[in-house]
């Protein structure tokens, strides 16, 4: 997955599970990275 679809999908995720500042930062790079290593 690409562009700035990717960069939304994972803000959403993090957004929805992270619980804090630091949590919902690790969460959106850990989401980002996963994203960017299936090619959809």
């Amino acid at each position: 997955m690409q562009g700035p679809g990717r960069g939304c999908l994972a803000g959403l995720i993090s957004w929805k599970l992270g619980g804090g500042l630091i949590s919902t930062i690790l969460i959106f790079i850990v989401v980002y990275f996963l994203l960017g290593q299936v090619n959809c």
